[in-house]
């Protein structure tokens, strides 16, 4: 082959590609498509946790294995009348954020130390979780009207990220 034909670029590289993602847009687009699976009717969402840039695990919002979804049987908050960020209790689901940290339970993955990724800011529960768990960053999206969540990470040294997609 004569050398003087190779030069430039192979076929098919001169092409423009897309924008490789920063980490927090590559993890948060996981955990974007992880709240696809959820079956909860009010809100869906999504969680991925990650330590040194690998995902340990994922959840999502749904009712515990094995039991009817709301997708089947209906909303017991919405029969109810019950707002969002009240009466947790009174619901047939699980967070994401519980979701994920049973999932590591359940596997025997440790996730102290790691980052939690989540597509909605986290709720009073699930903060407290989150701070036992030992994660030291969590970096969320959407909001969640309970600011209380907020004052209890901040107070455990928990960094919160907002994360803004460019």
């Amino acid at each position: 082959m004569d050398v003087e034909k190779m030069q430039g670029p192979p076929a098919g590289l001169n092409r423009q590609r897309p924008a490789r993602p920063g980490w927090d847009e590559y993890f948060m687009n996981i955990a974007s498509v992880v709240a696809t699976r959820s079956t909860c009717l009010r809100r869906q969402v999504g969680s991925v946790v990650v330590r040194d840039k690998r995902i340990l695990c994922s959840g999502y919002n749904g009712a515990p294995a094995g039991l009817k979804h709301c997708l089947d049987i209906g909303c017991l908050r919405e029969q109810k009348g019950i707002p969002s960020g009240q009466r947790h209790e009174l619901c047939r689901g699980l967070h994401a954020e519980q979701n994920a940290i049973i999932q590591a339970a359940v596997h025997g993955t440790a996730i102290k130390g790691s980052v939690y990724y989540v597509t909605h800011q986290p709720c009073i529960l699930c903060a407290k979780i989150l701070i036992n768990a030992g994660i030291k960053k969590v970096v969320f999206q959407g909001e969640y009207p309970d600011p209380m969540a907020l004052e209890l990470f901040a107070e455990a040294g928990v960094e919160l990220m907002r994360y803004q997609p460019e």
